[in-house]
Parts: C-alpha cells; sequence; structure tokens
C-alpha cells in the first residue's frame, strides 16, 4: 500500500491530483493480479487507460476496458477472483458492482487509497472476439513489473477511432491526438477516417474540452488543451 508521503511526492512529480494517483495505483494493482490469474490468457486490455499505462499517454483514465474471448461466467467469475486478490494490496477496495450488460460485463471496484476515495469501472466487451493479444511488461513507479495482454495495437487504435465517431468526448479527441503524436496504429487506418473525425471536432467546445480534461492531464499539458482542435486539425492534414 502506498503511504500518503508517496501519493503526495508522485502526484506533485506528476503535476496532478493525489486522486489521479491514488486510483491509477488500484488500476495497476488490479491489473498486475488479473494477469496472474491462468483464466486471464483470452482477456485483452484496450481503452484509454491502455494508452496510458501501456504507451505512457500524459491522460490519466478512470476505467479499466477489456475485450474476452471467454463465456460471461468466466469473466464474471474471474473478475471477482481478481477484485478479491487486490485486497492484499489495497485492503478497502472491494467489487460493489458485478453484473452482466448487453455486450458483455460490468462492474465498479471501488475503494480508498491514502485520503482520495477511488472508482474504477470495470467493462468487459465479449462482442468482438480477437484472435490473439500482445504481452507487454509494465514497469511503473508504485507496483512491482507485471505483464499485461493487450488488444493487438491495430484493434487497439480501431477501436479507439470507433468510440470517437460514436461518442465523441473530448477524451477522443485527446487520445487521438496523442496517437498520431506518437505515431500509433497505421496511418491509412487513421486517414480513412479523418473526413469523420473533422466533423465531429466541429461539434466540440473549447469549454467543453477544458472542463473535462484538465482534470485528467498534468498541468504542464493545459496548454495543449487550449489549442487542441486546432493541433489535432493540423496532424490530421498531414495523412
Amino acid at each position: 500500500m502506498l503511504s500518503p508521503d508517496e501519493l503526495k511526492e508522485i502526484s506533485t512529480k506528476s503535476q496532478t491530483s493525489e486522486k489521479n494517483v491514488a486510483r491509477e495505483y488500484a488500476q495497476h494493482v488490479f491489473l498486475s493480479f488479473l494477469y496472474q490469474d491462468p483464466g486471464s490468457d483470452k482477456v485483452f486490455f484496450k481503452g484509454g487507460t491502455a494508452l496510458r499505462i501501456l504507451f505512457q499517454s500524459p491522460r490519466f483514465s478512470e476505467d479499466l476496458d477489456f475485450s474476452a474471448n471467454i463465456s460471461l461466467y468466466k469473466t464474471k467469475e474471474l473478475i471477482e477472483r481478481t477484485a478479491i486478490k487486490t485486497r492484499q494490496e489495497i485492503a478497502s477496495l472491494k467489487l460493489e458492482e458485478s453484473k452482466p450488460t448487453t455486450g458483455g460485463y460490468f462492474g465498479i471496484l471501488a475503494g480508498s487509497v491514502g485520503s482520495s476515495t477511488v472508482e474504477v469501472q470495470i467493462q468487459v466487451s465479449l462482442r468482438q472476439k480477437a484472435e490473439k493479444g500482445e504481452l507487454m511488461v509494465i514497469a511503473p513507479p508504485t507496483v512491482p513489473a507485471y505483464n499485461v495482454l493487450s488488444l493487438q495495437e491495430k484493434s487497439l487504435i480501431s477501436e479507439k477511432l470507433e468510440a470517437l465517431l460514436s461518442r465523441a468526448k473530448p477524451r477522443d479527441f485527446y487520445d487521438l491526438y496523442f496517437i498520431l503524436r506518437k505515431p500509433l496504429g497505421d496511418r491509412r487506418q487513421i486517414a480513412s477516417k479523418k473526413a469523420a473525425v473533422l466533423k465531429k471536432l466541429k461539434s466540440i467546445t473549447s469549454k467543453s474540452l477544458y472542463q473535462e480534461l484538465r482534470e485528467f492531464l498534468p498541468k504542464s499539458h493545459w496548454t495543449i488543451i487550449q489549442h487542441l482542435p486546432e493541433q489535432l486539425e493540423k496532424e490530421l492534414g498531414r495523412l
């Protein structure tokens, strides 16, 4: 368990809130136990938190998203089993919700880390069947190094694009900006959606971008938020 001093030190260094650091610590603990379980060999990590943890995106994220090639029953058992194990590290963490959804599974892991109350939503899609994942080693400053089985990079980026085009949340535009700057994925794959992305970009306001993203980005990145639409348009123009 991280001490209050460690949480404060990491949050200061990361230019973010202790709550973001505490939540991410809980995410790392959960992931490390999840991928020690033999039942996780067909569960693939994806989404905005994957961009953060696997590829060092500056944006902190709230949820853990996965695709799985196992039954709903086995998924639910796996998540509940992992949630129990996380209490070895963070005693207060409990799975407060665990239920099926239309296309998979949804859970809420919640508790306290230091002075912060944290909540991590866990969503597992059982609709799209990935054939295989990519094994990656994660070495965060808060827990010992561990392995993660992620969705293949091309599929991960494809799903992020689909999310942007379907819901167009401020975080989706920032994630695409990060993907383009990194760079990640197949440029042709993104270029094929360029016109649709630009159309969605016109519907987003600077105010909504700032309100959502400021909480999840380091202070040194706040200036990027103010100019994100034109910067993203510039990056898309290079495709």
